[in-house]
């Protein structure tokens, strides 16, 4: 199915668009996620770091081990299929969060979540065969620069939210912004090809061993691994650490917010520095 300019131009800022929400409502609960754990009745201060770090990594372990499987019924339905299907169990569990009553819970939704997650990734592709081959970087480049505005905008929104309508409330305007996408990529989103069905399908294990055997591809994968395990770990015990240096009650959401917002920020210029160093 081939798309006019303008439907192409589209379906690029959609997958932008989705993108940018999905990102910020998933941060928006970070600045406060470890204080919640606490509202629900944890009061150690490390069982609370420790609960934080399990129900923040529970969605991408699932998700590393599911969306492989997901990627094939992407080839054989489209990419749109695969995000209306991530973005509602994202709408479905964050409402469901705002109803827990123990951290186990809070786990298990997220364990959930993982099996249906992986739409940042849908979306770049989604962009991407959307236009002809050779506007491919720019537009993936557009889709990345609403995943990198979106992590500055969630967690600053929620900062401020948590102390107007309460902790579990906000999970709520987070299911909203899932909603808001889901309703956008539904609408206004072309599907730029027709299904079918792969000519070949290869299995997980000789895909892997013949990415292991390209030079300096585990030594990236390790570097990777490494860097994304340190940078994800300041997120379950930044709001705890906010709290230890003296700021009290709800001022906590607040500030940890404009923090998260501002390691965003950062990364989004280191992006485009890196962009420059590349080439």
């Amino acid at each position: 199915m081939t798309l006019t300019d303008a439907e192409a131009r589209r379906n690029v800022l959609v997958s932008a668009a989705t993108s940018f929400m999905g990102f910020a409502g998933f941060t928006v609960v970070m600045p406060f996620l470890p204080l919640y754990i606490a509202e629900l009745g944890v009061e150690d201060v490390g069982e609370v770091a420790l609960w934080s770090g399990l129900t923040l990594g529970a969605t991408p372990a699932i998700t590393a081990i599911s969306a492989p499987l997901w990627g094939r019924v992407g080839d054989r339905y489209g990419s749109k299929l695969l995000v209306l299907r991530s973005l509602g169990a994202f709408v479905l569990t964050k409402s469901a969060m705002a109803f827990v009553t123990a951290p186990w819970q809070l786990v298990a939704l997220r364990g959930l979540l993982g099996i249906f997650a992986g739409y940042g990734a849908l979306t770049m592709s989604m962009a991407a065969e959307s236009v002809p081959r050779e506007q491919m970087p720019r537009a993936i480049g557009i889709v990345q620069m609403g995943q990198r505005l979106g992590p500055a905008v969630g967690p600053i929104v929620g900062g401020l939210i948590a102390p107007l309508v309460g902790l579990r409330r906000a999970f709520l305007v987070t299911a909203g912004f899932y909603l808001v996408a889901l309703v956008t990529v539904l609408w206004f989103y072309k599907e730029p090809r027709r299904a079918r069905t792969p000519t070949a399908v290869r299995s997980l294990s000789s895909v892997f061993r013949q990415l292991a055997a390209t030079p300096g591809f585990l030594l990236a994968l390790a570097v990777i691994f490494t860097l994304q395990t340190v940078d994800r770990s300041f997120s379950p015990i930044l709001p705890l650490f906010v709290e230890q240096l003296g700021i009290s009650g709800q001022r906590v959401a607040t500030v940890s917010g404009v923090l998260f917002s501002l390691i965003a920020v950062c990364a989004a210029i280191g992006h485009r520095l890196a962009d420059g160093l590349m080439r």
